[in-house]
C-alpha cells in the first residue's frame, strides 16, 4: 500500500520469518512464507539483533547491519547488586510464560543444587501452575520492578532448546543479568554464544552435566560472582547498552533520511 518511494527500515530481534516458513499450515506457508522476504528485499536497511538474523537477512536485502539488544545504563545500575557475604544464594531468570517452559532443562541440576548448597529459585514473570514440581518461586513482572527483581539475583540463568527459532534470540537476559552486574551461565545457543564470554562473565552449558558444574562454581565461590559480573558489566557498557548502539541506530536512519532528500533534489 506504500508508494514505491517510501524509504522502508526493518528491524529483526526473532527469527520471526520462520513463524511463516516453518508454519503446520500449507495454506499459510503458501500465502504468507516469503511475506518477510518480499519485504527485506524492499527495504533500504535490515538492522538484525544478530549474526543468525543478518545472515539470513543478507539473502534478500540489500543492506543489513547487525545491533545486539541492547539495556539502558541509566536504568540498570550496580547500586542494589547482591552483597557476597549473602548466606542464600539466589539462580534467578526473568521471562513471560511463553518462555517459561525452557526453565525445565535445568530442573534437575538445580533441585540437586538446592539440596548440596540450599540455594533458592526464582522465576520472574512465569505463572506459579508452569512451575509446579520444579525448584523455582514464581515471581510477577512489572517495568516498574524489573530492574529491581534481577538485581536481587545473584547469578542469571538463560537455558534455552536448540532450534531456528531459538538460534534467532538476541540473549536479552543475558544482556539484563550482565547490566546489573551478575555473572551468568545460558545455552551455548544463537546470540547467547556471543554475548557470555566464557569463562570471563560467565559459563556456556550444553547439557545437564554443564549447567551443574557451571552453576556450582559459581554458588560457592563469591569472588568468582563479583569477578564475572564485572567483566560482564564492562561488554554491556562497551558494546550491549543504549549508550554505546543509541549512536550507531541514529546514524543509519539519517543515512536514508538523506538519501531520499537526495532523490528528491
Amino acid at each position: 500500500l506504500l508508494a514505491r518511494d517510501t524509504k522502508i527500515v526493518l528491524d529483526y530481534d526473532d527469527a520471526v520469518f520462520h513463524r511463516y516458513e516453518h508454519h503446520p499450515s500449507r495454506l499459510v506457508r503458501a500465502l504468507l512464507g516469503t511475506k518477510l522476504r518480499r519485504l527485506m528485499s524492499r527495504a533500504c536497511l535490515v538492522v538484525a539483533g544478530n549474526d543468525y538474523l543478518a545472515e539470513y537477512s543478507s539473502r534478500y536485502a540489500a543492506r543489513v547491519a547487525v545491533v545486539p539488544t541492547v539495556v539502558d545504563l541509566e536504568r540498570y545500575t550496580l547500586e542494589s547488586r547482591p552483597r557476597d557475604d549473602c548466606k542464600t544464594v539466589t539462580v534467578g531468570w526473568i521471562g513471560s510464560p511463553s518462555t517459561a517452559h525452557y526453565l525445565r532443562l535445568v530442573y534437575a541440576p538445580l533441585r540437586e543444587l538446592k539440596k548440596r548448597h540450599g540455594i533458592r529459585c526464582i522465576a520472574v514473570g512465569a505463572r506459579p501452575d508452569q512451575l509446579a514440581g520444579g525448584p523455582f518461586e514464581a515471581a510477577p513482572w512489572s517495568e516498574a520492578v524489573e530492574v529491581g527483581s534481577i538485581q536481587a539475583f545473584d547469578i542469571g540463568i538463560m537455558p534455552l532448546l536448540d532450534t531456528p527459532w531459538e538460534r534467532g534470540k538476541c540473549a536479552y537476559k543475558i544482556v539484563q543479568y550482565m547490566g546489573c552486574g551478575l555473572p551468568v551461565v545460558a545455552s551455548a545457543v544463537g546470540a547467547n554464544a556471543s554475548v557470555v564470554q566464557e569463562g570471563t562473565s560467565g559459563f556456556l552449558a550444553t547439557n545437564p552435566e554443564d549447567w551443574m558444574s557451571s552453576l556450582e562454581r559459581l554458588i560457592v565461590d563469591a569472588q568468582l560472582r563479583r569477578k564475572f559480573g564485572d567483566n560482564g558489566r564492562s561488554i554491556v557498557e562497551r558494546r550491549y547498552s543504549l549508550q554505546a548502539q543509541g549512536g550507531r541506530m541514529i546514524e543509519f536512519l539519517r543515512g536514508i533520511a538523506r538519501i531520499k532528500e537526495g532523490q528528491r533534489a
